[in-house]
């Protein structure tokens, strides 16, 4: 492996002093594990080539969450071609989102996801606030739908899931089908919303489609910045603990399939 060979992508840091997000380009050389950053916004270095043993090839790939020197580093994307080619096959990380029309078949989508290869490495149950519902949907605030979005998605409870598995942004988006449930059912008859959803808006789940957006929203739900995202659902009082063992789960006996 070339001493001079690196691998880049373009990572954000949460300044908890400023309240804001900070991009950098993070460089890693494999051949003597060293890390590099610069300023995007500035166009200045932060921190000049060293030496950091904590950091691993088997680390760096999208929507993963990095540390270098204390700092928690969220990968959101590539930064050049190379890095692109090169590592462009390995694990992504991605937001699954079971909306409320779907809860009761949670069991049965969660089931899809495992089988389809992925690794769910969060999951959360919560109840979205109107505020944490505009948020989520920034991007949809000029569509003539957005008031009905946003009062569907706060009608119930939600499912959000870190998923993870090769090329997981465009596998979940294939697993999910097209936005629409009729056309899916057309379309994708297989697919996650031709089987559990209803219409455009009660589409049973949701996919970010891209680094940026899968980056972006993990954020809101799982934060990299010490907060707890929005409220869990669960209260901890008269409950236990389920453990369903790998053979049920294999055997398709899992109890959230009910």
């Amino acid at each position: 492996m070339s001493h001079s060979e690196r691998f880049v992508f373009i990572a954000e840091w949460y300044d908890p002093n400023a309240s804001l997000l900070r991009r950098y380009e993070l460089l890693f050389y494999p051949g003597d594990g060293s890390v590099e950053m610069h300023d995007v916004k500035n166009h200045r270095t932060f921190l000049k080539r060293t030496k950091y043993d904590s950091l691993h090839l088997e680390d760096l790939f999208i929507g993963n969450k990095v540390n270098v020197f204390s700092r928690q580093l969220v990968l959101i994307d590539y930064g050049d071609q190379y890095t692109a080619r090169q590592l462009g096959s390995r694990k992504e990380k991605t937001l699954a989102l079971i909306k409320p029309d779907a809860i009761s078949k949670a069991g049965e989508i969660i089931e899809i996801i495992n089988k389809a290869g992925f690794t769910i490495t969060k999951l959360k149950m919560m109840m979205l606030s109107r505020k944490e519902a505009l948020d989520f949907h920034v991007d949809h605030q000029s569509r003539p739908f957005f008031n009905e979005l946003i009062q569907f998605i706060t009608t119930g409870p939600v499912i959000a899931m870190e998923i993870l598995r090769d090329d997981a942004i465009c596998e979940w988006k294939r697993l999910l089908g097209p936005a629409n449930s009729g056309v899916a059912r057309t379309d994708a008859s297989g697919s996650i919303r031709a089987l559990f959803g209803t219409d455009g808006i009660r589409n049973a789940a949701h996919g970010p489609d891209s680094f940026a957006s899968a980056a972006r929203e993990m954020e809101l739900f799982f934060p990299s910045s010490g907060g707890c995202g929005p409220a869990n659902t669960a209260k901890f009082t008269n409950c236990t603990c389920c453990i369903v063992k790998p053979h049920a789960v294999s055997e398709g006996k899992s109890p959230l399939k009910n």
